[in-house]
């Protein structure tokens, strides 16, 4: 899955039944980035929530969703963390820039071993 070339890491999570998922921060808007992953995905994904606006893709070249061996669909959700008001996300790096991202991506990858779409 590509990754924004800015974003910067900032944790994984085990979400369980050998998936995990993935947060970057990044200083891009909120439409820069659903712009650049309806071209990475070949889809237009769905705009979730209104406030904070929140875009999520799934399925097309992404892996299918199977309940049998996953928790999460395969997916990429981009945030904007300045809805409403808010400052951002914080950095969880001490002292680092930016000190709010405000704008997230979580990444929810297939599991290891599930085969790639066709």
């Amino acid at each position: 899955m590509a990754i924004y070339p800015t974003a910067q890491f900032l944790a994984s999570y085990d979400a369980g039944r050998g998936q995990r998922y993935y947060l970057f921060g990044t200083t891009a808007s909120f439409d820069e980035l659903v712009g650049y992953y309806k071209v990475q995905t070949k889809q237009g994904g769905d705009l979730v929530f209104k406030d904070p606006p929140t875009h999520m893709f799934t399925g097309g070249t992404l892996a299918r969703f199977r309940e049998e061996t996953m928790v999460f669909p395969p997916s990429v959700t981009v945030k904007d963390w300045t809805g409403g008001g808010s400052p951002g996300y914080p950095n969880p790096k001490i002292g680092a820039q930016p000190q709010r991202f405000p704008t997230i991506i979580m990444i929810v990858p297939p599991p290891p071993g599930t085969p790639a779409p066709r």
